[in-house]
């Protein structure tokens, strides 16, 4: 009787119910746990990943100061290797092959054979054993002759080119001995307009001027200064700067000077009334 209700209660029990062998197996309560740990937020994860960003936005900090350093060192090493090499004077080769450089990418072959200037044109070159002085006694060892037939305005027999208007105050107070009576101008833009050194050279004869390529090319187009009379052109080749540069070592100068000679100054030395000189 016992076995025979028993099997009249189990047929009596729905489908799928906890009894049923698969719920006694334990398989649908480990579906319900999977689920559970797959839908349920993971803040450790979320936490975990905020601390590698923070480090992230350090870091760039660190390595653009550290490329700071890196460049203010390569610089101090080129100032200290110029610094350390011996200065070796300027030649007409020096200059020839910096025109060459410069007309390159604007000229032909036939065009950049034609810019050569003749050995006969350039002066004896500064050794660096020279003063300004003593450098220009050498050079035009006939100035006192020469200024005294001078009486052309708009004009000059000698010009010195150099990188700025301090540096030709300095040139012209170390040409005391040269220069004598001779009338000297000052050819730079600093506080003096170009309308008043037009004026000036309209009003008296002058000899000598020193100044800058810029101003002087200036002058040229304004029509108050005249290339015709000029005898000597002098560029300051070999002084340095602070920061060791030569006047033909800073692009803006050296774009200058090589405007200017294209201004007349080339004819001049080709025909041989101009002489050039590197001091």
């Amino acid at each position: 009787m016992a076995d025979d209700l028993g099997d009249e209660w189990w047929e009596k029990q729905p489908a799928g119910a906890a009894s049923s062998p698969e719920a006694s197996d334990g398989e649908g309560g480990g579906d319900t746990e999977m689920m559970q740990q797959e839908t349920a937020p993971v803040p450790a994860q979320s936490k975990k990943t905020k601390q590698p960003k923070e480090c992230f936005l350090i870091k760039p900090k660190e390595t653009k100061e550290d490329a700071t350093k890196t460049r203010r060192r390569r610089k101090k090493k080129i100032t200290d290797v110029l610094a350390k090499s011996e200065p070796k004077p300027g030649t007409p080769e020096d200059l020839q092959n910096l025109m060459k450089d410069y007309f390159s990418s604007s000229r032909s072959v036939i065009e950049l054979e034609e810019l050569n200037l003749p050995d006969s044109c350039f002066l004896k070159a500064n050794d660096l054993t020279h003063s300004l002085s003593s450098y220009l006694r050498e050079i035009c060892p006939k100035w006192v002759k020469l200024r005294k037939n001078h009486n052309e305005k708009k004009s000059v027999l000698m010009l010195i080119i150099c990188s700025s208007a301090v540096r030709a105050l300095e040139l012209i107070r170390s040409m005391t001995a040269f220069r004598g009576d001779s009338k000297v101008m000052k050819l730079f833009a600093k506080h003096i307009k170009v309308q008043e050194q037009v004026k000036l050279l309209e009003k008296r004869v002058v000899h000598l001027g020193v100044g800058t390529p810029g101003r002087i090319k200036e002058l040229i187009k304004q029509g108050g200064l005249n290339l015709n009379p000029l005898k000597f052109l002098v560029f300051d080749w070999n002084w340095r700067d602070q920061k060791l540069r030569r006047m033909m070592d800073i692009p803006e100068i050296r774009k200058e000077v090589f405007e200017l000679l294209e201004m007349g100054v080339l004819s001049l030395c080709k025909s041989e009334s101009l002489k050039l000189g590197l001091f």
